[in-house]
């Protein structure tokens, strides 16, 4: 039986791998993001069975919509990933209360509007499995992204939480936990690094790779290879777990 997949956060990054790798599974695929253009471009990649659906998950009656039209269109939702993120940096002295409500909101709300509308029709199938893109910053505090992190903690004990209520569904719960993941936002980060220190952007890489054993970035795929086995029925029995990609980072 083929699966419908429902990605937040797809327009690029992780969460574009993931969809890959989920269609290449055999997933039919809903890809939510707040920008359609990326959206559309990584559906013309894939080809057939994707519904683009631009949508701002901190905004519950654009979630209940897509989900609705994703229901429609493509059958009940079978797994849901909450990849959709952002990561502002400041000192915390410095962080605009409305910075920290708008990490918040995507990083921490998103979840619980897309996960509240997942969740009656997973019940009712008696199957289920909804994944959480929560980094290691869900595991350990990070300088200069208090926000962040205060929202992937969060994160965290939501998923946790939520398996435990859900186990006897059928339905498991778990969060993917990446290290700094080789992705657009962490190569701008770089320039900019390089930029305003004057140093090499190979010298501004290692104040990301540093903090891995393995003295590297986690690629996307590996993050997207993860999420794929926990959507699949042979991780089953694995429920409520905070997975690390991280290099042994936080072992």
């Amino acid at each position: 039986m083929r699966r419908h997949a429902l990605v937040t956060g797809a327009g690029s990054g992780i969460g574009a791998a993931i969809a890959t790798a989920l269609h290449a599974s055999g997933c039919s695929l809903t890809l939510l993001g707040r920008r359609q253009e990326p959206l559309d471009q990584l559906a013309s990649t894939l080809g057939g069975r994707c519904l683009v659906q631009p949508t701002d998950v901190t905004n519950p009656k654009q979630v209940v919509s897509a989900f609705e039209h994703a229901s429609k269109t493509l059958g009940p939702i079978d797994i849901l990933v909450n990849c959709a993120g952002m990561a502002p940096t400041a000192p915390f002295h410095k962080i605009e209360f409305s910075q920290w409500q708008a990490t918040l909101d995507l990083n921490l709300n998103g979840v619980f509007h897309c996960s509240q509308q997942a969740l009656p029709t997973m019940r009712e199938q008696q199957w289920g499995r909804i994944i959480n893109i929560a980094s290691t910053g869900s595991l350990k505090g990070y300088k200069y992204v208090a926000g962040y992190v205060a929202s992937k903690h969060a994160v965290l004990g939501l998923t946790r939480s939520l398996a435990l209520e859900v186990a006897e569904a059928g339905i498991t719960v778990n969060a993917v936990c990446p290290g700094y993941t080789n992705t657009d936002i962490i190569q701008q980060s770089i320039k900019t690094i390089a930029e305003k220190t004057g140093r090499s952007e190979a010298v501004a890489l290692t104040h990301f790779t540093d903090s891995n054993p393995m003295g590297r970035l986690i690629e996307p795929i590996e993050v997207a290879a993860a999420v794929q086995w926990l959507a699949s029925d042979a991780a089953g029995a694995v429920n409520g777990q905070a997975i690390a990609l991280d290099g042994g980072e936080t072992s």
